[in-house]
């Protein structure tokens, strides 16, 4: 994700890049989408609005979850209203741009915007902008809003940065914890329920078994506790680490899982349905692709750092 302090990501060869809003480290994407070493417009012909919808993902059959994974109680979970979905393009940036940024920005191909709302995580915990009455604004501009919440961390987390907000000793009770945060946040946002909420969970050795059963049970409780109020949990991550880590525990029965998949691979063409560490139907109308971090895009007169995403998938939902 474009935060400032991020070093992260992983690129389409699964080498750990950087992730961060202040420093393009490693990037080879240009403006406007065009890679300057082939000339290749990245995001040319990569969506179709009037495509077919995507298959429909087969059910997977219940089991236990995880061995040895220590799980919340369940608990009952409030009907939802029907999600938003936005098909299109979206960037997220580090600090929610103003609403006249925004404005002038209507200029660009992009109609959603990533914020990030919460989280101990947050490399931008500042955010003057990020108001209720921004919310309104944005919405009433046309623009969809990604929300994302950088939360506690994988205990085997890349990011040195990261290391300081790792899950501790109970995933479960601060998942559940960390997911009525976000609730509560959402909430003072004017977020209605069924919006998705999109959990940031930087690149981590899912391949360590007890820091993936700890990260696991921590996702679970936090996606538990969101449905339960009525939102939609989401799950952002690299797609060879984290995203690998939820598809195979989709592929193994385990429930609770995201409802929605943010994955990132960046130095690639955006495709929504032909990530290959994702089966072609698992979510459904539920998936955005981060394709490119860390790039300067100007709009209007505006210029803002960004990441680029191609999206079918929930978004925030406002009056």
């Amino acid at each position: 994700m474009a935060e400032a302090t991020e070093a992260t990501g992983l690129d389409a060869t699964g080498t750990v890049t950087g992730m961060g809003a202040g420093t393009a480290t490693g990037l080879t994407t240009g403006p406007d989408g065009i890679d300057p070493a082939t000339g290749t417009d990245l995001a040319a012909d990569a969506f179709d609005p009037t495509a077919p919808e995507a298959p429909e993902a087969p059910e997977a059959p219940e089991a236990p979850g995880i061995p040895g994974e220590q799980d919340a109680p369940n608990v009952p979970t409030t009907p939802a209203p029907k999600p938003t979905t936005y098909r299109g393009w979206a960037f997220d940036t580090c600090h929610a741009p103003s609403t006249t940024t925004l404005s002038r920005w209507r200029a660009s191909r992009y109609r959603a915007v990533g914020v990030y709302f919460g989280g101990r995580g947050r490399a931008c915990r500042s955010q003057p902008l990020l108001t209720r009455a921004w919310m309104r604004t944005t919405h009433r501009l046309g623009w969809s809003v990604l929300p994302i919440y950088v939360g506690s961390q994988s205990p085997c987390v890349y990011g040195q940065s990261k290391r300081s907000v790792r899950i501790g000793r109970n995933p479960a009770r601060q998942g559940v914890a960390e997911g009525r945060d976000a609730v509560r946040r959402a909430k003072a946002l004017g977020m209605l329920r069924g919006s998705a909420l999109y959990l940031d969970m930087e690149a981590y050795a899912y391949k360590q078994k007890s820091c993936a059963r700890t990260t696991l049970s921590f996702v679970r409780a936090w996606d538990r506790t969101l449905r339960k109020s009525g939102y939609l949990p989401g799950f952002y991550s690299s797609a060879e680490t984290g995203v690998r880590h939820i598809e195979d525990a989709r592929r193994a029965g385990v429930k609770d899982l995201p409802g929605a998949m943010w994955f990132a691979r960046w130095r690639v063409s955006p495709r929504l349905y032909g990530e290959r560490v994702l089966h072609r139907s698992a979510w459904p109308a539920r998936r955005i692709h981060q394709y490119a971090g860390n790039v300067r895009e100007r709009h209007g007169g505006r210029t803002l750092t960004i990441d680029r995403n191609l999206l079918d998938a929930p978004v925030a939902k406002l009056r």
